[in-house]
Order: structure tokens, then sequence, then C-alpha cells
């Protein structure tokens, strides 16, 4: 078995849609508009390998994020290079959090967010 996607729901869809593939580079397989729905439907690839599906809805209710709620806690994308990655990611605009280790792996990583305030990790490989 293995994941074979991820669903995010965003607030704001052409800024949301800018982000996962200006920003972070993510390759578009497709995009659908549903009328029916009032509803964009983005697929996202890393590669070749499909990984976000990005729906926008009319009015979705915000997601908690902090403090801890229960569900999803983040996404972490595994990077060979930790430090290259946040650099790009500040001169992007972003506000990443330091670079940490893991206490466990000894691996580095950092925090930032999506426009919707979802945090996404960058974990090193």
């Amino acid at each position: 078995m293995k994941i074979h996607h991820i669903a995010i729901i965003c607030s704001d869809y052409q800024i949301s849609k800018e982000f996962y593939t200006e920003i972070l580079g993510l390759n578009i397989i497709r995009e659908i508009y549903r009328e029916e729905r009032e509803s964009y439907k983005l697929d996202l690839a890393i590669g070749e390998d499909y990984i976000i599906e990005l729906f926008s809805f009319p009015n979705p209710p915000k997601r908690p994020s902090r403090p801890e709620s229960c569900g999803l806690r983040h996404l972490a994308f595994a990077v060979e290079n930790v430090e290259q990655k946040r650099k790009e990611l500040l001169e992007k605009g972003l506000d990443c959090e330091e670079i940490r280790i893991d206490e466990f792996t000894d691996k580095k990583f950092f925090f930032t967010t999506d426009p919707d305030d979802l945090p996404l990790e960058f974990y090193e490989m």
C-alpha cells in the first residue's frame, strides 16, 4: 500500500494555485472546473508523482490549526538540501521557521505555511 494523493481545500483558489505551482514548484497534471459545484479541482505532481488535489469550494470553513487540534497536522516534503530550500522560500517571500534537528534521526527540517495556514514541513532526505 502507498499514498495515492492528499486533498487540500483552499479559501482562495488563484492564490493557492500560484503558491503550490509557482512557489513550491509542483507540476499541473490537470485542472477542472466543476460548474455544478462552483469548484475547481487541480491535480498536482512532484515530478511525475501525483501528490495533491487542490480544491476550491464556495465559503469553506477555516481549518483549526493552533493550538494543536485533531486531524491532519501537516504535510512534509522530503528535500535534499534543507538550507537551500529554506533560502529559496525566503527569497519568494515566505515566512519560514528556523532550521531544527530531529532529535531521533539527526535530520534537519523547518516549517512554513501555505496561504490557508496549513503547516508545511521540509525535511532532509
